[in-house]
C-alpha cells in the first residue's frame, strides 16, 4: 500500500484551496490551521485540527476541489493516503473506519450549529435598524461577512446526480440485519435514542414531527437505495422525526457502530457510501450557510 510519512514545517501548506485531491491525510502528531481565503486580503481561520484528525477525504469521496487551505501550525508528521488505496487502507486499519465517519459527524454537528446561528443572526438584523450602531450584534455580523467574503466562490451545488449514480451501483450482498416493512410500520420513532443507522433497501420511508398528534407534519420522505439516521449512529442525539413504512415490502439493513468493521468486509461499498453521504450532507449544509452569510452582507450593507 501506497501511505507516505510525511512531515512538515510550521506555516508550510500541506494541501491548498482549489487544487485536485488525490489523497487525503491522517495527522499523526502536532496540529495544522484551516484557512479559507488563504493568502487573500480576507482570509478567515475556519478550525485547528489536532493529531487523530483527517482533512482532505471530501476531495476523494466527492472528486471535488480543495475546499480550504491546510497549513502546519508548528512540526507536523501525516499520513497521507491516495484515494484509490481507501479500502486497503481500512483493510489495514479496521479501527479508522469509526474515526473517519466519527470525524464527517462532528464536522456535520459543528456545520449545524453554524448554520443555525447564521440563521437567527439573519432574523436579528432584519428586524433590527440600528445594526451597525449594535456591538455585540456588530461582531457576530463581521463574523459571518468575512466568511462569506473567503468563501463566495465556492458556491457550487454538491453534485446528486453523481451521489445518486454511485447509490444506483449499489447492490447489498444479502448478509445484513435486515427487517421488513408493512405500510404503516414504524421504524424509529422521534424523540428516540439509539446507535444505529439504517439503509433503505427497496419501498420508501417518510418522515414525521408529531406523528398521530394533532400537529403532525410531513417533513420528508425517501425511496430506495438510501441511507437514514447516520448522525444518530454517533452523535447519540434523539431521532429528529418518526420514520414511518409508506409501503408494503419496505426492506431496512440496520448498522451500528460494532458491525462496521464486519460491514466493510463483507461489502466495502456500503462503508464508501456511508461516508459519500455524510460528505455530501456537510457540503448541503455548507452551501445553506455561505448563502445565509451572503444575505447577512447584504442586508447590512444596505442599512
Amino acid at each position: 500500500m501506497g501511505l507516505v510519512e510525511k512531515t512538515f514545517r510550521n506555516g508550510e501548506v500541506i494541501i491548498k484551496e482549489g487544487d485536485s485531491g488525490k489523497s487525503f491525510f491522517l495527522i499523526e502528531e502536532g496540529s495544522a490551521f484551516v484557512y479559507a481565503g488563504s493568502g487573500k486580503e480576507d482570509q478567515v481561520k475556519l478550525a485547528v485540527l489536532e493529531a487523530g484528525e483527517f482533512f482532505g477525504e471530501m476531495s476523494i469521496l466527492e472528486a471535488y476541489p480543495r475546499s480550504a487551505t491546510i497549513v502546519a501550525k508548528g512540526n507536523v508528521t501525516a499520513v497521507e493516503i491516495p484515494g484509490d488505496e481507501m479500502n486497503a487502507f481500512f483493510e489495514e486499519h479496521p479501527e479508522m473506519i469509526i474515526e473517519l465517519i466519527r470525524h464527517l459527524v462532528n464536522r456535520v454537528q459543528a456545520m449545524e450549529t453554524d448554520y443555525n446561528e447564521s440563521k437567527v443572526l439573519l432574523e436579528q438584523l432584519r428586524a433590527s435598524d440600528s445594526a451597525k450602531k449594535n456591538q455585540s450584534l456588530f461582531s457576530k455580523i463581521k463574523k459571518h461577512i468575512d466568511m462569506y467574503q473567503s468563501n463566495k466562490n465556492k458556491m457550487n451545488e454538491p453534485s446528486e446526480e453523481s451521489r445518486r449514480k454511485a447509490f444506483e451501483g449499489f447492490k447489498d450482498d444479502g448478509t445484513g440485519k435486515l427487517k421488513e416493512y408493512r405500510k404503516g410500520m414504524i421504524v424509529h420513532k422521534e424523540g428516540a435514542v439509539d446507535n444505529c443507522m439504517y439503509i433503505l433497501h427497496s419501498g420508501r420511508i417518510c418522515f414525521y414531527t408529531g406523528y398521530r398528534t394533532r400537529d403532525e407534519n410531513k417533513t420528508g420522505e425517501i425511496e430506495a437505495v438510501t441511507f437514514f439516521g447516520e448522525m444518530g449512529m454517533l452523535a447519540e442525539e434523539p431521532r429528529s422525526a418518526t420514520a414511518v413504512a409508506e409501503a408494503d415490502k419496505t426492506v431496512v439493513e440496520f448498522i451500528c457502530p460494532e458491525d462496521l468493521e464486519t460491514v466493510f468486509r463483507s461489502c466495502p461499498a456500503k462503508i464508501e457510501m456511508i461516508l459519500r453521504q455524510l460528505s455530501y450532507r456537510l457540503r448541503r449544509l455548507n452551501i445553506d450557510f455561505l448563502s445565509t452569510c451572503k444575505e447577512i452582507t447584504e442586508i447590512y450593507n444596505r442599512k
